[in-house]
């Protein structure tokens, strides 16, 4: 997961050229297959943030940086990408690569350098799925490429593996380029705030530092994981005495899930939906006067406005009750 080179951001927003799209139809129908699958991305996005997210493991390690990871756990990354993205999208086992996508053997290549994809000589000839993320970056890029020898560099390494030249990287037919990474929370914080989440010896009292500090955000369980270092993470959030939701609450701060109800409540308040497996966190008051026009929603009966700092701190109102969605 390292810093884009200049000439690499150049060469992958280049237009896919036409006639090769045209003339290579097993491409086009497995590039048609995927979008299918995931028209908007989202389900390989959270695969690879899962993915990520499961080389940390933040719930034994407590780690949140990629640059932590053993040299050997950075290795095993793409057999964890290969093996997460077959199981999220149901790929069949391939003959000679490691899938088949709409009957065609595909291999999968995961690198966390842009460019950086190692690919064996049993590839040439076959279709490649090219990944990339990067943590720091929050960003992500997904392609095809149908694998020619002379758009490769020499291979020196042991496996004779070899890397796309950089200026055959407009060949890449891009499913996704660029897109955004669900952000790794702690990763992005301040020192301070994070040192501040961080440092109670209790995992609940860590949770609840991370909910009150880190507002407006889309938390994944995956935070939620690192931060607790407990087998049963989200019991830290839910309403129970001494749990997140219900201490935050007297203060007038709500925890929304990724549950229909809730995500209607943020998006009433102006915050962020969580999506699957997501929270996020805001504080509100009950609306007054001097609260003007301020967006209003009725929960418990009443009405609540988000808050802003020179709002007292009150008790806030339970969420709506869900099943789950």
């Amino acid at each position: 997961m390292l810093p884009f080179e200049e000439q690499d951001i150049k060469a992958a927003t280049r237009i896919y050229p036409q006639d090769l799209a045209r003339d290579d139809r097993e491409l086009t129908e497995v590039y048609d297959h995927i979008r299918a699958l995931d028209p908007s991305g989202q389900r390989f996005a959270s695969v690879l943030r899962d993915t990520i997210d499961q080389l940390l493991n933040g719930e034994v390690t407590g780690r949140y940086d990629w640059k932590t990871l053993f040299k050997t756990e950075k290795t095993h990354a793409g057999t964890l990408v290969e093996i997460n993205l077959q199981r999220e999208f149901e790929f069949d086992d391939g003959i000679d690569m490691d899938y088949q996508i709409a009957g065609v053997d595909v291999d999968c290549k995961y690198s966390q350098q842009f460019g950086g994809w190692m690919i064996p000589p049993e590839a040439l000839g076959h279709l490649c799925l090219l990944v990339w993320a990067d943590d720091y970056k929050t960003r992500w890029s997904a392609g095809l490429l149908r694998i020619r020898r002379e758009w490769l560099n020499g291979g020196n390494n042991r496996d004779l593996k070899l890397t796309i030249k950089s200026e055959h990287r407009d060949k890449i037919r891009w499913l996704w380029r660029d897109a955004a990474l669900p952000e790794n929370v702690l990763l992005h914080l301040d020192p301070v705030t994070r040192s501040a989440i961080l440092s109670p010896s209790s995992g609940q009292r860590r949770v609840n530092e991370l909910f009150e500090r880190v507002q407006m955000k889309r938390i994944g369980r995956g935070v939620v994981r690192t931060v607790a270092q407990q087998y049963d993470y989200m019991a830290r959030v839910r309403e129970a005495k001494g749990r997140a939701r219900t201490e935050l609450r007297q203060r007038g701060i709500l925890i929304p899930g990724h549950y229909s109800k809730h995500q209607a409540v943020a998006r009433a308040f102006g915050a962020p939906a969580p999506q699957g497996g997501e929270l996020v966190s805001f504080r509100v008051v009950e609306a007054k006067p001097h609260h003007g026009d301020r967006a209003r929603v009725e929960l418990d009966g009443r009405q609540w406005v988000l808050a802003d700092p020179n709002d007292p701190e009150e008790t806030g109102p339970f969420l709506p009750k869900h099943t789950a969605d």
